[in-house]
């Protein structure tokens, strides 16, 4: 998958390299402020009891 991005990526290697970081950041940046927040509420990890 990666050698596929990378072959379609426009330019020689050094603007490939910026355009790959780019993307990176850019789905990280997705997963951070929208994929997360939508799923964090139904994650069941804060339904926490404890019994004495």
């Amino acid at each position: 998958m990666y050698g596929w991005i990378w072959r379609h990526l426009p330019g020689p290697t050094a603007s490939k390299a910026v355009l790959a970081l780019v993307l990176v950041l850019a789905v990280v940046a997705l997963l951070l402020f929208v994929v997360f927040p939508y799923v964090e509420p139904r994650l069941p990890f804060n339904d926490v009891t404890v019994d004495q």
